[in-house]
């Protein structure tokens, strides 16, 4: 290794021994990311053997040396521009609850001291003990009716416990992410009598005005910009593999856990869960005509074109007209149909891109499908090569990478057209470029081939270069799921994904969760609805101005 240290490729002089040297040294570089690649699947296959065999895999012993693979493969360091730290005055943005007044005690005051005012110091604190209230409710009977009259409650109050409990228990669970025994364990310390199964009912059950004001929030947001960010990651229902799906723009984040990620189940997400619907017209018939043979497609013209079909109708229509078709043939046609009537609606907001990654269940849904930057960043952080001339080449290339990535972003700022058109001049320059590593080679290419999908963002402006909201609102999840595991039942994943999506939105929005969730439960109902802030602020931030435009 020590002599390829310095090797300069293009140095040597015999065209033919280069380019013998250069297939030699990729070569190598394959058939070691290929070894690589069988000892770890060979040592998945022996772990999952001994599992079966009732015994334990190889253990996760880290060894003192850094593991010749990274498994980080964050551009954080890359894409971001270090900004200088400067502290920020907080006293202003601090409420002052109350005013106690120190004096100085006389003995130790000499004789010609003399007043000379007061010298404020702001200390923060928090009091955190039970308000445990015993009500005397009045009662009374009235002979006369035959019923008696009992005092209610005040606002917010009902069952064991108070609106200070059930807002803070919410706030912990999903703002905090605090498991329910480590919740229970805070409350038992400060005195406070609850059971497992109460808390776990404080967090489930009887929430219908915030699973009311999260599908407010869904709409809101769908309508306030023809773009959407969206991603998904695995969770659990009672033990069983689900999906959560997370979508989102700058207002608001919402959560929807499924039983699965198929093209289908990202349209009800879209259309809020409302029935499907499917329609046989221009646009379906020209999806189809990709991916079905000229036989299959006869068969599908046979469905009444220009008509919205339910399931069950759409289902006895195939089973009857079509019924020559496979599994996948059937599912595309079901895809194709949906899609085409989701497109058509009209008095909903119908989403027009997506920004995610190239998953092929993301495909069709949209118009428009804007791929994300940081996640095509990743696909050159694998590239781990191991011999000098290859590690050269590949950190030459990102350099330029990360400033064409740098210039779209000023592009964000002051797009114009002549600067699209360069912009999308260097695109082609950048991603033509050919090295001697061939692994980079090849994956210069691939990105080269998702030109227009990487590129939306000339086109529209006001789109994110990349994924990262949905991105960490899934690293939430991921969080929840890692302290508390899943939920056990169907209402516990609704709850879930009602108060996940709350806390996100407020965050978003600049409300407090805390606050907000207490208004809600005390019913004080100061703070405005979620949905009614997203639809109040999306004019200012003009997330569609492109389409508006165009």
């Amino acid at each position: 290794m020590g002599l390829l240290e310095d090797l300069d490729l293009a140095s040597i002089a015999d065209e033919r021994v280069r380019t013998g040297f250069v297939l030699l040294l990729n070569l190598v570089e394959d058939l070691k990311r290929e070894n690589a690649e069988l000892r770890a699947e060979n040592q998945r296959l022996r772990d999952e053997i001994n599992h079966l065999k009732g015994e334990r895999g190889q253990p996760q012993i880290k060894g003192n040396t850094p593991k010749p693979l990274p498994t980080n493969y964050s551009s954080e360091p890359e894409r971001r521009t270090p900004k200088p730290w400067t502290k920020g005055a907080k006293t202003t943005r601090i409420v002052i609850d109350r005013e106690q007044t120190l004096a100085v005690a006389s003995e130790f005051l000499p004789p010609d001291a003399g007043f000379k005012g007061h010298e404020d110091v702001v200390v923060q604190d928090v009091v955190f003990r039970t308000d445990n209230v015993l009500f005397h409710k009045e009662k009374f009977y009235s002979p006369t009716t035959g019923k008696s009259y009992l005092a209610p409650l005040p606002a917010g109050y009902s069952g064991q416990f108070g609106p200070g409990i059930k807002a803070l228990t919410l706030v912990l669970a999903f703002g905090a992410n605090v498991s329910e025994p480590k919740i229970l364990e805070l409350y038992r310390n400060v005195g406070v009598v609850i059971s497992d199964g109460e808390l776990s009912n404080l967090v489930i059950k009887e929430q219908g005005i915030f699973h009311t004001e999260k599908a407010a929030v869904h709409e809101a947001g769908l309508a306030s910009s023809p773009w959407q960010n969206l991603d998904d990651t695995s969770t659990r229902v009672n033990g069983q593999n689900q999906v959560c799906q997370i979508l989102g723009n700058p207002l608001y984040t919402s959560y929807h856990t499924t039983a699965s990620k198929d093209r289908l189940t990202l349209l009800d997400v879209l259309r809020t869960g409302r029935p499907r619907s499917y329609l046989l017209n221009a646009e379906a018939e020209l999806l189809l005509a990709g991916v079905l043979s000229g036989v299959a497609l006869k068969q599908v013209r046979t469905l009444p074109p220009g008509e919205r079909l339910d399931q069950a109708t759409m289902d006895q229509l195939l089973a009857e007209r079509a019924s020559t078709l496979g599994p996948q043939q059937r599912k595309w046609v079901l895809d194709a149909t949906a899609v085409a009537a989701y497109h058509a609606e009209v008095g909903f907001p119908v989403v027009k891109l997506l920004v995610c990654d190239d998953a092929p269940q993301f495909t069709w849904l949209t118009e428009e499908l804007a791929l994300c930057w940081v996640h095509e960043a990743r696909h050159y952080k694998k590239l781990v090569p191991t011999y000098p001339p290859f590690q050269k080449s590949l950190a030459a290339f990102m350099t330029p990478f990360w400033a064409y990535y740098d210039a779209l972003l000023a592009y964000r700022t002051h797009p114009t057209s002549a600067e699209a058109e360069r912009l999308a001049a260097r695109f082609d320059t950048l991603f033509s470029t050919r090295t001697d590593y061939y692994a980079l080679d090849e994956r210069i290419a691939k990105t080269h081939a998702k030109k227009g999908a990487l590129l939306l963002v000339l086109k529209h402006p006001e789109i994110p270069l990349h994924n990262n909201a949905a991105e960490l609102g899934a690293r939430r999840r991921v969080r929840k799921r890692d302290v508390s595991f899943g939920p056990r039942t169907p209402d516990g994943a609704n709850a879930w994904d009602t108060f996940m999506t709350l806390a996100a939105t407020t965050q978003k929005l600049g409300v407090s969760f805390f606050a907000y969730v207490h208004d809600r439960i005390s019913q004080a109902n100061q703070i405005p609805g979620l949905g009614q802030l997203i639809a109040a602020r999306a004019p200012a931030l003009n997330l569609g101005l492109s389409w508006n435009t165009s």
